[in-house]
C-alpha cells in the first residue's frame, strides 16, 4: 500500500478534508475529466431536481443510484454524463469509468444529500436520455403494453420481469408512470438497460396491428390462462392497478384472459392480483406454452 493510501486511513478522522484532497489527486491525477473541488450547490440542486419529470425533460437526463445499477449502465448503450462517487467506489472501479466521463469524488455526507435512498450506496450517475426511436412492429416476438400503470415499484418490477421472460420491447400509454422516475429505475434492477420502453398512443398502435397478431388482455373474467393456447408472437395488455384495462382499449383486445382464483370460496379472498404479480404469472404461462 502506498503512502498516500495510508494517509487516508491515518488522517481521515483527524484531517478529513486534507485526506479527501490527497485521495482525489492520487486516484485521478491523469484524468482530464475528474473534479477535485467540493460538490457545488448548482451540481447538488440539479441532481436533486432530476427526481422530477419536468427537470428530466428539461435537461434530457436522469439518475441511477448504487453500485449495481451504475455498473449496469456502464455496460449498456446509455451515455453517462457524470459520476458522483465516494473514494472507495472510485478506488475499486477506476478502470470501469467510461472514457471522457465527468467524475467527481464526494463524501458520504454529500452523497446522503443527493440520494433518495434510505441507505445510499456509494455512487450516483447522471445519464443522458436516449433519442426517441421508431416503435417496434409485432412479428416474431412477444410485446408488452401497459396502460396507465401508476406505481413506480410495480412498473419497474414489470420491466425486470419482462427481461426475465425474454421480452425486449414494451409500449406504454402516455399516462403510464415515467420510465426515468428514480423509483422505477431502482425497481428495474438494471433491466431498463436491456428492455426497450416506448411511450405512444396505444389505441393507435393496437388499431394498426390488432389484425396481425393476437392481443391478450388481462381481465377479471375471461379465458382461463392455465388452459389457453397462447401464441408467442403476440401482444399482452396490462391495465391500471385499480381500474384495469379501459373500455376504449378493451375494444382492441382479441382474447380476454383471466388468472383463475384457486380460493375455495370460504372466508375472505382478494378481489384481484397486484398488476406486477399478474404480469409475471401471465408471462410465465405464455412462455411455458412455447416450450
Amino acid at each position: 500500500m502506498c503512502f498516500l493510501h495510508l494517509s487516508y486511513h491515518v488522517w481521515s478522522e483527524r484531517y478529513p478534508h486534507i485526506a479527501v484532497l490527497l485521495d482525489r489527486r492520487f486516484i485521478w491525477a491523469n484524468s482530464s475529466c475528474f473534479s477535485i473541488g467540493m460538490l457545488t450547490k448548482n451540481e447538488s440542486k440539479k441532481i436533486r431536481a432530476l427526481g422530477q419529470k419536468k427537470y428530466r425533460d428539461r435537461y434530457g437526463e436522469f439518475v441511477a443510484e448504487g453500485d449495481k445499477l451504475v455498473k449496469e449502465v456502464i455496460g449498456s448503450a446509455f451515455q453517462i454524463t457524470g459520476i458522483y462517487a465516494t473514494f472507495s467506489w472510485l478506488d475499486e472501479n477506476r478502470d470501469k469509468v467510461p472514457e471522457g466521463c465527468f467524475v467527481k469524488q464526494i463524501t458520504e455526507h454529500e452523497l446522503k444529500g443527493l440520494s433518495r435512498q434510505t441507505t445510499p450506496n456509494r455512487v450516483i450517475a447522471v445519464i443522458k436520455m436516449p433519442e426517441k426511436r421508431e416503435l417496434p412492429k409485432p412479428g416474431n416476438q412477444l410485446i408488452l403494453i401497459t396502460e396507465n400503470i401508476q406505481d413506480p415499484g410495480n412498473f419497474g418490477t414489470i420491466i425486470r420481469t419482462a427481461e426475465w421472460f425474454g421480452i425486449k420491447n414494451m409500449i406504454c400509454s402516455e399516462d403510464t408512470v415515467d420510465l426515468y422516475n428514480p423509483k422505477v429505475i431502482q425497481a428495474t434492477m438494471g433491466s431498463f438497460c436491456r428492455v426497450s420502453v416506448f411511450y405512444a398512443d396505444i389505441i393507435d398502435y393496437l388499431r394498426l396491428h390488432r389484425n396481425k397478431v393476437p392481443v391478450y388482455g388481462s381481465f377479471l373474467k375471461g379465458n382461463n390462462a392455465f388452459r389457453f393456447d397462447f401464441k408467442q408472437n403476440a401482444i399482452i395488455v396490462l391495465g391500471n392497478e385499480s381500474q384495469g384495462i379501459s373500455a376504449e382499449t378493451e375494444k382492441f383486445v382479441t382474447h380476454k384472459i383471466t388468472i383463475r382464483n384457486f380460493n375455495d370460496g370460504r372466508g375472505f379472498k382478494p378481489d384481484s392480483l397486484n398488476v406486477s404479480v399478474a404480469a409475471a404469472i401471465l408471462m410465465a404461462i405464455i412462455r411455458s406454452k412455447g416450450q
